[in-house]
């Protein structure tokens, strides 16, 4: 059964991800869309660089094309926001991005977007895997891709310019021009270089390239950007003198960075230094939405500006959607991927960067220096992360603590509330909280904790780890 969690749907290689899956998939959207009679409003089709994506993608095209449905067919590998524009810019009804993200090497995936280039919302996925439980292999109808381009059912489409110049008119080019910074991008042998480097290089950046080559095992690591997966680039930024190190996840959609210092900037401080930028140094306006896993220092910068920061549950369809709700300014979440007001609604691996060098070159401070004056103003947030794997049993013995139950340990702390709405969030009278959920998109289970020191969140995450005997 194709299930979806927060970030689409994503399976193992050759167990779940196969080719027969994929034409089911494919054959309820098509039948979906028959359904609701938009047949020629066009289905956008891009794909990333993980094993299979390419091949996945024409399987896809096929089912559609089969079913007389008008398909968009982004013409190479693609970042999954520049897909996301492409449905909104092309006003498609829905789109598909064939990616596992950074899931590791052995995954593939399938996300989902709807009209105005969205991430599709958990009612719309619901529909979807309905449908798919009622597709059977004999339903499949499908024509071989050439065909499909032949007759003109399959159109292929290069949106790569208008992406670009749309991301470079929202930024203030010419204050990066005078800076001159030197950059190094770690695509993480993902699909960001095209589209990073364009944007850099026209902002006069001098710009070098880590890790580019086409590797689906991601050169053994998770192509996710931490302060593991990023030592190289670590490492490289102090050695050369570069001003600011950029990583990319593998489908271009989160990113991680390293200061001149060679620290890893958390994307919790990421999310607060350009919400801060975006309000004190360019003026805006507007409130913030984080997932309830995220910073709570954005409350903070908020508050202080006479905004106010919003909680959604994790998946960027929820901060979308409230960002949308309330005309937000920012929204984002500690796994680091970001979206302002006015951008797609969806994770921009790539505006993100460029926003950062922007605030680079326009405030002419580090990031270094920029997080001291947030922190000086607003105190210190420390946020410790936990996975843990298990087993079907396991799984099932905690849930009932958490949910059924509802057990938790004594954490040293008065709790203020206790929230059920995404897992269960511990909130402390005194700040700080701690979080425990089930992870979306993987077999983990993520305890997250923040509060004023490093320990302290260390001490209580430590805690609900021997409380759960995990």
């Amino acid at each position: 059964m194709i299930k979806f969690g927060t970030g689409g749907w994503r399976a193992l290689i050759g167990e779940e991800f196969t080719r027969e899956n994929v034409q089911l998939l494919s054959q309820a959207m098509a039948n979906i869309i028959k359904d609701q009679n938009c047949q020629n409003k066009g289905f956008v089709v891009g794909y990333d660089r993980r094993f299979l994506s390419d091949k996945a993608a024409r399987w896809i095209a096929e089912v559609l094309a089969g079913n007389g449905v008008k398909v968009l067919f982004v013409n190479e590998i693609a970042p999954t926001p520049l897909i996301m524009f492409t449905v909104n810019r092309a006003e498609a009804e829905y789109g598909a991005a064939v990616t596992a993200s950074h899931n590791p090497a052995d995954y593939n995936g399938i996300k989902i977007f709807t009209g105005g280039g969205r991430d599709a919302t958990e009612d719309t996925t619901k529909v979807i895997e309905d449908y798919i439980a009622r597709v059977i292999k004999e339903d499949i109808q499908s024509i071989e891709f050439g065909q499909g381009v032949d007759n003109g059912r399959i159109q292929i489409v290069d949106p790569f310019n208008t992406y670009i110049d749309t991301v470079l008119g929202m930024l203030d080019i010419e204050a990066i021009k005078k800076r001159r910074l030197k950059i190094l991008l770690d695509p993480m042998y993902g699909v960001s270089r095209t589209c990073l480097q364009a944007v850099l290089v026209t902002a006069r950046c001098e710009l070098d390239i880590i890790n580019d080559r086409h590797d689906t095992l991601f050169g053994g690591r998770l192509p996710s950007p931490n302060t593991q997966t990023l030592q190289r680039l670590r490492d490289m930024v102090v050695e050369k003198g570069y001003d600011i190190g950029i990583g990319t996840d593998g489908d271009a959609d989160r990113l991680g960075i390293i200061d001149k210092n060679g620290d890893f900037i958390h994307p919790n401080n990421i999310l607060a230094l350009l919400y801060y930028y975006l309000l004190k140094y360019k003026g805006w306006k507007g409130g913030a939405v984080r997932n309830l896993a995220t910073t709570h220092l954005l409350d903070k910068i908020a508050r202080d500006f006479g905004e106010e920061c919003y909680e959604v549950p994790v998946g960027f369809k929820h901060i979308s959607s409230m960002m949308e709700a309330r005309n937000a300014l920012i929204g984002g979440e500690s796994s680091g991927g970001l979206t302002i007001r006015g951008h797609i609604k969806g994770k921009d691996g790539i505006f993100a960067a460029g926003l950062l060098v922007e605030m680079l070159s326009v405030t002419e401070k580090s990031l270094s220096d920029l997080l001291k004056e947030i922190h000086e103003k607003y105190g210190y947030f420390h946020m410790v992360e936990n996975d843990f794997r298990f087993s079907q049993d396991k799984k099932t013995e905690l849930m009932k603590t958490l949910f059924t139950d509802k057990l938790l340990p004594d954490f040293g702390y008065e709790a203020e509330m206790v929230s059920y709405s995404d897992g269960v969030k511990v909130y402390f009278k005194d700040g700080g909280w701690i979080i425990v959920r089930f992870s979306g998109t993987e077999s983990l289970l993520r305890v997250f904790a923040e509060m004023d020191s490093e320990e302290k969140a260390s001490i209580i995450c430590e805690k609900m780890k021997e409380f759960f005997n995990i």
